[in-house]
């Protein structure tokens, strides 16, 4: 990025890197694949990096309404979070998704355990969970990741790149540790649901 003085004036120009990536990103409005932006704009992963690190750092320093964020394995252009009242106040929706305590339970329970049927979900918490399942579904925090091979096939659950960005993280290995106690709780919940549907 070359740095032009003009009557005390400092101007950012954009590389021709940083040009294509800041479109690209604008244009397509989801997350894209590092390897398929490299692919695109015919540049090496870390030339990629680096334009998009001199392109927040241009947002950033012009205080800016947008950023890109890495997620899981590519960049996706966002507004930034300060900005989110009057972005929600254009779009006519409450202020926030409401999680409530049984959402956020039960979201908890499928990041920490996925892939897992709703079954398996039910019988950690121990109560029915077709609603909490389906408003998940519909904020988009949790995807089908596939089918269980056992008998009947129930639908696998996990969590999405949405979930991802809404709580902040980069991947799921930045999820906070659960204390060892409860991860066996778990594990063990989910083990006895699979062993139950494959002796039916």
């Amino acid at each position: 990025m070359v740095i032009l003085k003009f009557q005390r004036v400092v101007i950012m120009k954009r590389t021709e890197l940083e040009s294509k990536l800041e479109s690209l990103l604008f244009f397509v409005g989801d997350m894209i694949l590092s390897n398929k932006l490299c692919e695109l704009c015919e540049a090496d992963e870390h030339d990629v990096h680096s334009a998009i690190f001199n392109l927040n750092s241009a947002y950033e320093y012009d205080d800016s309404g947008i950023r890109i964020v890495e997620v899981e394995k590519g960049y996706q252009m966002c507004t930034v979070p300060k900005n989110t009242e009057v972005i929600l106040k254009y779009k006519q929706r409450p202020a926030k998704k409401l999680l409530t305590q049984t959402l956020l339970e039960t979201l908890a329970i499928i990041a920490y355990s996925q892939p897992i049927t709703k079954p398996q979900i039910e019988d950690i918490r121990g109560v029915r969970s077709e609603h909490a399942v389906s408003k998940l579904l519909e904020y988009n925090l949790i995807e089908e990741a596939g089918r269980l091979n056992v008998v009947g096939r129930p639908v696998l659950f996990g969590t999405t790149a949405e979930f991802l960005r809404h709580f902040g993280f980069t991947n799921l290995m930045q999820l906070p540790i659960l204390k060892e106690e409860l991860i066996e709780i778990l594990r063990k919940e989910v083990q006895k649901e699979v062993n139950y549907i494959a002796e039916r």
